[in-house]
């Protein structure tokens, strides 16, 4: 099973620059997409909708903003949206596909970048998300979480690390959440399960050349319950082409 994660920056703004012409090239059972920022009623083109896959999402209520969506080659037996909070529910930061045995997720989680208050809003949601994360061990399947974190968790994950002890997405406290998320929760970083290698990025700033000189941050994980390490089979983030500030995530799970 091939599932891909790619905060888009903005769907419609990805389509032109070519990447559902992309995607048909590529054989990915599982698409996991953010910041879609768009309605789903304004995406009557059917280039949103490929005939490939079962398509679903969930808009933000504000117009252009946030967003996620999950498609699918196999129709799901249930699709979730939202996590039952305010940030995640009106912004449209969680979608969920339920399999048998095995739920597969896009999310979204706030960037704290744009000041305090936003700062402020993405560690609520921390808050709040972890307690979804523990309840989710309690249950008898497994999960795929496809998400822009939005933090990056060791010095090994971005480039310049010493100059963004101090920033939002390195924070200490944001490293500490994952270290509990991993640590004490439980679940995995399936990328680093089988790629340890350094200057591994999915998304770069705008500013200078960053992209093309590969001065990035890696955001975009895919994290896994235990019970799914074993099956983690190669990744793969796809830096041919730019969709996005961010690039496309691909793992293989034997599924």
């Amino acid at each position: 099973m091939r599932i891909m994660t790619l905060n888009c920056n903005g769907i419609r703004a990805a389509a032109r620059k070519g990447f559902f012409d992309w995607l048909q090239t590529h054989d990915c059972d599982v698409v996991c997409l953010q910041e879609t920022r768009a309605q789903e009623h304004q995406l009557t083109d059917p280039v949103f909708h490929p005939e490939m896959y079962h398509c679903y999402y969930f808009d933000a209520v504000k117009k252009g903003y946030a967003g996620t969506a999950v498609y699918c080659k196999q129709e799901p037996k249930k699709v979730i949206r939202g996590l039952g909070f305010e940030i995640a529910d009106s912004e449209g930061r969680y979608i969920q596909a339920d399999y048998v045995g095995l739920s597969i997720a896009s999310l979204y989680l706030p960037s704290g970048s744009a000041g305090e208050e936003r700062q402020c809003r993405k560690f609520h949601f921390m808050d709040d998300y972890m307690r979804h994360m523990k309840s989710l061990r309690k249950k008898r399947r497994e999960f795929i979480i496809c998400a822009d974190w939005n933090i990056c968790h060791k010095k090994i994950d971005l480039k310049n690390w010493r100059s963004n002890q101090k920033n939002s997405g390195f924070l200490p406290e944001e490293r500490q959440w994952l270290d509990e998320l991993y640590d004490e929760v439980g679940c995995i970083d399936a990328f680093r399960v089988v790629n340890h290698e350094e200057d591994q990025y999915s998304w770069w700033s705008n500013r200078g050349q960053a992209r093309a000189n590969n001065v990035g941050w890696r955001l975009d994980y895919h994290v896994v319950t235990p019970g799914l390490k074993d099956k983690i089979i190669s990744a793969e983030i796809y830096t041919g082409e730019n969709f996005s500030d961010h690039a496309p995530v691909i793992m293989e799970y034997n599924l």
